[in-house]
């Protein structure tokens, strides 16, 4: 009897792989890129067809390989970075596991083209679903090229779940980004249906920032820097007051590459305390140069991950050189961080050798013994302030002072009507905290969620609008023109036509810039680059949701960028005005999101909280 155990084929095998690896076209983007750049090239031209769903071509000017190369490069774990295991912990190159040609191969007809400097001939070689169909010598440029079409065709399950091409887009710039930033020193270019995305001369660090980022991005960069023992960070940050309500514009990279790590970006978040605006990101792009032995980058399949040796030390380093830089271009007070040459960082490992504190005792000391005129001068210049005699505090009474929150008082200190007590028949209201509105019901005391209420009362005129197809336009006196990054250029030509359904007149510019020449009566008061911004991030957020159509998506999108924020102080009739729209709704319980609007106190907790 034969055993239920046996081997997969290789063509199987690599097909598994290429699901960990290769996720979208993007993917292939990511992974050709990085090995472009370990080639040793210095100018990389990517070229995509419909969002890289049929074509993603990379080419290069690197060092090429041989007939024999070429031939080896499409197994599994073939790879020229590494020899024994020793070699993972050194590894300071992009592609090192040698899984990433053989996973495009088994799912995708891939063509390479690819000549060493020094040979007369290159070669060339088609391989589809892990099968070499040619290989064969070719008369073609230095370098590599590599040619990925029809993305799996032979995994039908996994195409079918590919986003529309925008989406997929973005997914490409945003990879492209990540390595074009972390390598300055290369010339990239990125095409998409034969018109040029990006075109990247080879500069500095800030040049490629604000090639890549915009214009605007130049006038907000401050430049952070330090050397230490224990890590190197340089790069820049953004100014408090260019900081967005939206993800997109921070930056990690260690070593070349590009990481995300929440603990760090909490360091960066902590180091802007109190000067930042509720809800805004700063932008930041730092970079990390770190020995190869202290990391280990082989803990996540697209490399995006990384574990660090000494992760609390540098997060400390990290907060403290950005505090220094904000304090040092007079965003925040700072004490003078300045420094000549490397710091050294002290940092506990465990073969640092640990040794007993010492402890200076006077064994003559006698407590009872008066004190010398010496030694009370020694403690009166010790640093520490010893009032002789208790002091009372200035204007205690301001502790117990009337909130602005509490109920006025009549001249006889009786009180007043509440502000949701019925007056003149009409039922009262109050904010509370700047956050929630309060009324009285029959059952007890009713919070409503302004912000959440606000925004289900524009997402449901939105749907109406979109539905009716009458927005009504209110034309600028003067157009207001704004430059997006790719990515979210990307996506907002996606929107454009059912924004513009809603009321809104904005056209494109070019060179990733938009005008708005129209606005709908809900956003009239809006910062408008703000709501542009938070309208694509939400939509973002929003996209991924197959259930959801298109126009409701930008329904939710446009509603939670306009609607009214937390902090912002209502007058009484403001807030009349939202409790009966949002009772006015289809559903007033909850959010598009699906969060809770409104809750009531019973009258009888309220009860049982005075009386305990």
């Amino acid at each position: 009897m034969s055993g239920i155990i046996h081997l997969l084929p290789d063509a199987v095998a690599n097909q598994i792989a290429a699901g960990e690896v290769i996720q979208r076209p993007a993917s292939v983007v990511k992974e050709l890129v990085e090995n472009a750049v370990d080639s040793g090239a210095d100018s990389i031209t990517v070229n995509v067809k419909d969002a890289g769903k049929t074509l993603v071509q990379v080419i290069d000017n690197g060092c090429g390989m041989t007939g024999t190369d070429a031939r080896l490069c499409w197994e599994r774990h073939a790879t020229s970075k590494i020899t024994t295991a020793h070699d993972l912990f050194s590894i300071r190159t992009k592609g090192f596991r040698g899984e990433a040609l053989a996973s495009i191969a088994a799912i995708a007809e891939v063509s390479l083209k690819t000549k060493r400097r020094e040979d007369e001939l290159g070669t060339h070689m088609r391989v589809g679903g892990s099968e070499v169909q040619a290989n064969e010598p070719v008369a073609c440029q230095d370098g590599s090229n590599f040619m990925v079409k029809n993305l799996f065709y032979n995994v039908p399950a996994r195409r079918k779940f590919l986003k529309t091409n925008s989406t997929e887009l973005r997914h490409i710039i945003n990879e492209f980004n990540h390595v074009a930033l972390a390598h300055p020193g290369i010339e990239f270019s990125l095409i998409h249906n034969n018109s040029q995305i990006f075109s990247l001369p080879k500069g500095n660090q800030r040049q490629r920032i604000v090639n890549i980022m915009g214009k605007t991005m130049n006038q907000s960069l401050i430049p952070v820097e330090t050397d230490t023992t224990v890590v190197r960070i340089n790069g820049f940050i953004g100014k408090p007051e260019f900081a967005r309500k939206t993800f997109g514009e921070q930056y990690f990279f260690v070593n070349g590459r590009y990481i995300r790590h929440p603990y760090f970006h909490k360091a960066v978040l902590q180091a802007y305390d109190q000067i930042l605006q509720p809800d805004a990101i700063p932008a930041y792009f730092i970079f990390f140069d770190i020995d190869a032995d202290r990391i280990d980058i082989n803990i996540h399949p697209t490399k995006t991950e990384l574990k660090f040796e000494d992760e609390p030390a540098i997060w400390q380093i990290l907060h403290a050189v950005v505090r220094e830089s904000i304090g040092r271009y007079n965003l925040s007070p700072s004490l003078d961080f300045q420094t000549e040459g490397v710091v050294d960082i002290p940092v506990l490992r465990k073969d640092t050798e640990i040794k007993m504190p010492s402890v200076n005792i006077n064994p003559g000391f006698n407590p009872f013994e008066a004190e010398s005129e010496s030694a009370r001068a020694d403690r009166k210049n010790d640093g520490f302030t010893r009032p002789s005699s208790p002091r009372v505090a200035q204007n205690w009474q301001m502790l117990y002072g009337r909130r602005e929150d509490t109920f006025p008082l009549k001249e006889d200190g009786e009180e007043e009507h509440s502000p949701n007590d019925p007056v003149n028949g009409q039922i009262r209201f109050m904010q509370f905290k700047n956050r929630y509105i309060l009324t009285p019901v029959k059952s007890g005391l009713m919070l409503i969620d302004q912000k959440r209420a606000h925004e289900r009362i524009l997402y449901e005129n939105n749907l109406e609008i979109l539905r009716s197809r009458k927005g009504v336009i209110q034309q600028t006196l003067f157009p207001e023109t704004f430059e997006l990054n790719a990515s979210d250029f990307v996506t907002f030509t996606e929107i454009r036509e059912e924004v513009n359904k809603l009321g809104f007149d904005i056209r494109e510019f070019g060179n990733n810039a938009i005008v708005i020449h129209g606005i709908p009566e809900t956003a009239k008061n809006s910062d408008l680059k703000s709501l542009i911004e938070q309208m694509i991030e939400n939509y973002k957020a929003y996209e991924a949701d197959p259930k959801v159509e298109l126009s409701e998506k930008i329904a939710r999108a446009i509603a939670r960028a306009s609607a009214i924020p937390y902090g912002k102080v209502l007058e009484m009739e403001e807030m009349r005005e939202i409790v009966d729209k949002l009772f006015g709704c289809a559903n007033p319980n909850y959010s598009p999101s699906g969060r809770l609007i409104i809750n009531i106190i019973k009258t009888e907790e309220i009860v049982k909280i005075l009386n305990g």
